[in-house]
């Protein structure tokens, strides 16, 4: 007779498996739990008593300084202070007639007197009487952060006096800063643990859990943790809490610096985002000749030093530059203003724009644009009805870009605004100039207001819209769109443009081989010898920092990319705004907060290269984010979708499917990473240290002091290493023609 054996349903089953789950998570997070606060109780009673053995032993010491003759005692105590600083101290002597110890020479330690009266007050409690039965013994008391020290002779014996002392801290809570910090370490790192084994245990893609998780503790630490103390600064003056700065802020002058930053950030995205899109659209969506040497010289603003353009502009274009005053005798005529810094700053950022809406351009999928020429529209119509409604998220992308960019520079305006006032020079000189931290600070918040308005924007008017174009194996064919003339146009633009910045920089190489650019044109080359010579140990630190930097910066952006455009998680909206703040905020007060942040026990980081590799990372991973989300909403999610039904995990998706699809992104994420690191000047001035040196710091140093020629020579090479690394990363990171096109 066969036994039937009762099946259970697939809801049970999963019932039970949840159980075990959960018993087993439950189970090991209190052993974390427990294994962590055993391991507080130890740290904390070591250091302790650590602490208090340390205490002991200097009073011993100082109770061998006791001088033999009594007559020496007051003079003594005067300078007792030398060896116990910030501490009370008190001599008794025992007294045979009293048979009681009576403090020696009270007149000569006026500061004692409270202390004096405590001990007469307390004499007779138990915790007086045990310290005193202690000394007969030669053993140091101490009850709270009081101490009765014996006072022995030679042999070892009592000699019948003490030192009453107090010091001015108890121990328990000097030692408080200490095992505040480790408790707040190991809660840490329970809520961590617990966080990953619940990821681990409960979450269907453990790749997506630890990934957001990684996130969430590098924004924490990194971005949320120093612009903390940023904030805490403009609420804090001589030590007190205040709202000074914040009524500073809505102050004329201040709120004339955020319309000036305002108008400034406009008028550059707007002018920087129309060049970059024509340079991008040239390059990549007609046939216009010599396209290396366009993206090359299309590059070349962003890999050098921000003020070495405002330099050559300033000598070419100033009240006596070259061109203005000796060529064309312009009088009446001023770089200084709106106007000059809205040409800096788009020739200087445009290739922000270029390299966003290059590697946009390149991802579109031609066939859609076939299919419009097909239906009969003309070029032009398709240009405006297919090419750039799809370039749209791109476009967004690269005025955001640079919009954050100019209002967080000062570079540009701190040599060229005149009377032109905008915020991120406000909060330099509040900082730098009037050491007022909390005011430069507020001023920095203010540039966070503009920036995350238009981001939000950009965000909510880009999520309404559908911009996929790749769907499957992309066109490798691209229709031309322009007619002759058009092209013709396109090339005298964007040679013109290219011939004015390539003037900019014969002027900085022309300035390695005269002796003192505006004082002396002799030629020499001297400058070359000895630039090299003293910025040799800024050029290695500067690339190794950077060669650091650059791969991580590339990984997390695209990781962090298809996280927030595929995966849905608990406070998403939050992680992106924290790694998009960086971005927004001036150098300044990126440097400023993590000298406050990373000054102190655990994170002792100030002076190191590591603080300067995680500022490299944090202040540019917005790029990449960016360059990564515009080029993922393009890409169908079902490419990934059938990745995953054919068994592929999430890392392997990301490594084999995505990332060769958004090549373009993520090689233009590293690029940018490694030239902004090469370049970077605002939160380097404050991170740089003996050690750990930085070439354009001294470039400005070189400019400073008018050795012109030297700084010349130093931007020059440092122009030569980017664009050699530049070469590097196409060898290392090939091209191999995803989503090449070939125009016809």
């Amino acid at each position: 007779m066969v036994r039937e054996v009762p099946l259970l349903s697939p809801i049970c089953i999963t019932e039970n498996i949840l159980k075990v789950k959960y018993i087993r998570f439950f189970t090991v997070s209190a052993i974390f739990v427990a294994f962590a606060f055993w391991i507080f109780s130890v740290l904390s009673s070591a250091y302790m008593d650590e602490q208090l053995k340390e205490s002991e032993e200097t009073i011993t010491l100082f109770t061998q300084t006791v001088p033999a003759e009594l007559d020496d005692v007051p003079l003594w105590l005067e300078g007792a202070s030398r060896f116990l600083p910030n501490a009370q101290i008190l001599f008794f002597p025992y007294d045979d007639d009293s048979e009681d110890f009576i403090p020696f020479d009270y007149e000569h330690a006026d500061y004692c007197e409270e202390l004096l009266a405590f001990w007469n007050e307390s004499k007779s409690d138990e915790a007086f009487l045990q310290g005193i039965e202690s000394a007969y013994y030669g053993e140091i008391y101490r009850f709270e952060n009081y101490f009765f020290a014996p006072i022995m002779d030679e042999e070892g014996f009592f000699t019948e006096s003490l030192l009453f002392i107090k010091q001015s801290e108890d121990i328990s809570a000097a030692g408080g800063k200490f095992v505040g910090l480790l408790a707040a370490l190991l809660v840490l790192a329970t809520v961590i643990f617990i966080v990953a084994f619940g990821i681990s245990s409960f979450a269907r893609d453990a790749f997506v859990g630890y990934s957001v998780l990684i996130l969430f503790v590098i924004a924490g630490f990194f971005i949320a943790y120093p612009f903390f103390e940023a904030l805490r600064l403009t609420f804090v003056r001589d030590g007190e809490f205040s709202l000074y700065a914040w009524k500073q802020i809505f102050s004329r002058d201040a709120l004339r610096a955020l319309v000036g930053s305002l108008q400034l950030g406009a008028f550059t995205a707007t002018v920087s985002t129309f060049i970059g899109f024509i340079f991008a659209f040239a390059v990549e969506r007609t046939s216009i000749k010599g396209k290396k040497f366009i993206t090359a010289m299309a590059n070349m603003p962003i890999i050098s030093p921000p003020f070495s353009l405002t330099l050559s502009i300033i000598l070419l274009a100033g009240n006596n530059g070259l061109i203005t005053n000796q060529l064309l005798k312009l009088e009446n005529f001023s770089i200084y203003g709106l106007g000059g810094l809205v040409l800096v700053q788009t020739i200087c950022m445009f290739p922000i724009a270029f390299m966003t809406l290059q590697g946009i351009l390149r991802s579109i999928d031609s066939t859609v644009e076939d299919a419009s020429l097909d239906l009969s529209a003309t070029k032009l119509q398709t240009f405006f009805n297919v090419t750039l409604p799809l370039s749209m998220p791109g476009i967004l992308s690269a005025w955001l870009l640079v919009f954050t960019n100019s209002l967080a520079d000062f570079a540009n305006p701190l040599l060229l605004a005149g009377n032109f006032r905008v915020l991120s020079v406000e909060a330099y000189i509040a900082v730098t100039g009037r050491n007022d931290f909390g005011l430069g600070s507020a001023l920095s918040i203010m540039v966070l207001l503009p920036t995350l308005t238009a981001f939000f924007l950009q965000r909510y008017w880009v999520e309404k819209r559908s911009f996929v174009t790749i769907t499957g194996k992309p066109s490798l064919r691209l229709t031309e769109l322009t007619t002759p003339t058009v092209r013709r146009i396109i090339s005298v633009f964007v040679y013109a443009i290219i011939i004015f910045i390539s003037l900019l920089y014969l002027t900085i190489v022309a300035g390695c081989f005269v002796k003192n650019w505006g004082i002396d044109y002799t030629f020499t080359l001297e400058n070359i010898v000895e630039g090299i010579s003293r910025g040799m140990k800024s050029i290695v630190d500067t690339i190794t920092l950077a060669a650091i930097a650059t791969p991580i910066a590339g990984i997390l952006a695209m990781i962090t990319a298809l996280l927030l455009v595929r995966k849905t998680f608990i406070g998403k909206r939050v992680l992106e705004v924290l790694l998009m703040s960086p971005f927004a905020v001036p150098g300044t007060l990126v440097g400023i907060a993590y000298i406050l942040a990373f000054n102190e026990p655990p994170l002792v980081l100030v002076g190191t290269g590591a603080i300067m590799v995680i500022n490299y990372i944090i202040r540019e991973l917005p790029v990449g984010i960016e360059n990564g989300v515009a080029s993922l909403r393009q890409i169908d999610k079902s490419i990934e979708e059938a990745a995953y039904d054919l068994g592929a995990d999430s890392p392997t998706v990301f490594r084999t499917i995505v990332l060769p699809l958004i090549r373009p992104a993520f090689i233009t994420g590293m690029s940018y990473t490694f030239v902004r690191s090469m370049t970077a000047v605002s939160a380097v001035v404050f991170l740089i240290s003996a050690r750990w040196y930085h070439i354009t710091m001294q470039i400005y140093n070189f400019s400073e002091n008018l050795r012109f020629g030297l700084a010349s020579v130093l931007s020059t090479v440092l122009i030569l290493i980017i664009l050699a690394v530049f070469g590097l990363l196409r060898i290392l990171v090939p091209d191999r023609g995803n989503m090449q096109k070939t125009v016809s």
